[in-house]
């Protein structure tokens, strides 16, 4: 499993990537390979403000259902409808297509306790 290097992932298995002062948000691979099939997803919606470690959203699968969080404090600006619509995104392409929610960021410090890649990988290689 290799998980992107443009991105930083936290504890509880979202990647945030930065693109200036917005992030884009998603669940990484090993969270949806714990998680199997992915049946619905929610995002709260667009204009929402959140702080760092809120729960912005859940996703559920045949397993169980799972909060999504945030590690920056931010506003909503863009839901992915293409995964609300169709979960299986997540499934197939979490680090790509499946991404869940874009961020403006008004406070990035939690960022700083996510890991890179290589960390990451190397703590959930299987």
């Amino acid at each position: 499993m290799s998980f992107p290097n443009d991105r930083v992932y936290s504890q509880s298995h979202e990647w945030h990537k930065v693109e200036g002062d917005e992030l884009v948000l998603g669940l990484s691979q090993f969270a949806v390979d714990q998680l199997t099939d992915v049946t619905y997803v929610e995002v709260k919606p667009v204009g929402t403000v959140f702080e760092a470690g809120e729960s912005i959203g859940e996703v559920e699968s045949v397993k169980t259902t799972s909060d999504v969080y945030c590690a920056a404090s931010g506003e909503i600006v863009e839901i992915n409808s293409k995964v609300v619509d169709d979960p299986s995104l997540l499934n197939s392409d979490p680090h790509g297509e499946g991404w869940l929610a874009k961020i403006k960021i008004t406070d990035k410090a939690g960022l700083d306790n996510c890991v890179d890649a290589e960390t990451y990988e190397r703590d959930h290689a299987h």
